[in-house]
């Protein structure tokens, strides 16, 4: 049988995995860890502790659509726990003599070669789909409507993905009948069927469930118009009562505020020791060579729970009565030629990372409004407010998206709330790795609308 079979993944691919994976610890710890009469033990107790510690983190539940940096994740996440696992071992086995710092290189030095494995494999995948067409599954659509056609160009135009689509069905003019369906369906061995839930009716999709589960077919829903169905639902039980939870935020799990408030305290500190402490007085004596005035800018901003606190920048304006109200926009003649500059290399945000120390800010979130801009926004934009179920940042994905600056149009300020709320409901510690990245890129090419 192939490796690389037609339709579901392979059932081999896991258990291939996991070999590797196991001989890669396994044998990096008789080559550098261990003596080879210690090896039974050993070998014992890390093989079982790596398959438990890879259920408990879904260290395989890698799929043709997972993301790279959901991998990335799941290695971190992996790397850690076998980490903390080992320690455990070498106390636990203290005669063998396994000591901090060789567990630490051995660790790495493991997951350095089962990353790269990995990433191998998966970009391997994805060249083998487009390059020869195997290792693909076959779908249907029932419903036709904007999502399922933006869905169908995401399978045409995305054969690394391994989907090959076969047809969409509408069920608009009544004319099309379930049977007509099952019936290509079968014929065409089709893999997984999506189901649009705004094109059929309730029976429809109960006929389709019932359909997919006596003939072993894949089933997948889209969400439709309708508001509830395009959330990250959270399903809990009260007793044996199901309940669906609106949003889920990941940020109101303490584990994962200790985690963020750690890397907070961490980055300012280092920011404010190696960056600010010597380019503070540099900027403070341009600034005030060219315009009277405090060195820093103080103004009101909303944020976590919708509290006022006071956010501090470099200045880079000349003192003026209307900055509290007006945003900075294209060409503004308040802005001094240093605070040029430092707007447009986003130096003038720096201060901010005292914010974060004490406690008001975080190094990335959504990025805080004047208080007037707030106020206005609340009134007038859709699920505005949302943002601040969480501290705002110094930057955001809204900003490394193109949602920077100064708000033109509606569609500005929309598109930020919509990456704001999705960063909200998908924070992890490596999103705000990669955000403070590209931060970082942007800031030295410049930006189009930093001014």
């Amino acid at each position: 049988m192939s490796l690389f079979k037609h339709g579901r993944y392979s059932g081999y691919l896991r258990p291939i995995s996991y070999l590797i994976d196991l001989a890669i610890i396994n044998g990096v710890a008789l080559l550098y860890l261990l003596k080879s009469e210690d090896l039974f033990v050993f070998i014992t107790f890390i093989t079982i502790g790596w398959i438990l510690l890879s259920i408990y983190s879904n260290f395989y539940e890698v799929y043709r659509y997972t993301r790279p940096v959901n991998i990335l994740s799941l290695i971190v996440r992996q790397l850690i726990l076998f980490t903390l696992f080992v320690f455990a071992f070498s106390g636990l086995y203290h005669e063998l003599h396994i000591y901090p710092r060789p567990i630490v290189k051995y660790t790495i030095i493991c997951f350095f070669i089962i990353g790269v494995l990995k990433f191998t494999i998966y970009y391997l995948l994805q060249k083998y789909r487009v390059s020869f067409g195997g290792n693909y599954r076959s779908t249907v659509i029932f419903g036709l409507n904007k999502k399922t056609l933006a869905l169908e160009n995401f399978f045409n135009k995305n054969p690394e993905y391994g989907y090959l689509h076969k047809k969409t069905y509408s069920f608009k003019n009544k004319q099309q009948s379930l049977s007509e369906c099952f019936e290509y369906v079968i014929n065409e061995n089709i893999d997984e069927i999506y189901c649009s839930i705004s094109e059929l009716t309730n029976s429809q999709i109960a006929d389709i469930v019932d359909f997919a589960d006596n003939n072993l077919k894949i089933l997948k829903f889209i969400p439709d118009s309708k508001e509830i169905y395009s959330k990250k639902l959270r399903y809990e039980y009260y007793d044996y009562i199901p309940v669906l939870t609106l949003r889920n935020i990941p940020l109101e799990d303490s584990a994962n505020t200790i985690i963020k408030r750690t890397f907070d305290i961490l980055f300012s500190v280092m920011v404010i020791v190696f960056i600010l402490s010597w380019l503070t007085p540099i900027l403070a004596i341009f600034i005030k060579l060219e315009s009277k005035g405090p060195v820093f800018f103080k103004q009101s901003r909303n944020g976590f729970n919708f509290r006022e606190f006071d956010c501090y920048k470099f200045r880079s304006m000349t003192p003026n009565k209307t900055a509290h109200l007006h945003q900075a926009t294209r060409g503004d003649q308040r802005v001094t030629k240093v605070g040029r500059f430092i707007r447009k290399t986003s130096i003038d945000e720096l201060p901010q990372f005292f914010n974060v120390l004490f406690g008001d800010m975080s190094v990335v979130g959504p990025r805080p409004h004047m208080v007037s801009h707030t106020n206005m926004y609340a009134k007038k934009i859709d699920k505005f407010m949302v943002r601040h179920f969480v501290k705002p940042g110094i930057t955001g994905l809204a900003q490394i998206s193109g949602f920077r600056g100064e708000v033109e149009t509606d569609k500005d300020i929309i598109g930020r709330v919509k990456y704001d709320i999705f960063y909200i409901e998908n924070w992890s510690i490596l999103l705000d790795v990669k955000i403070i990245a590209q931060t970082f890129v942007n800031a030295i090419r410049g930006e189009d609308k930093a001014y």
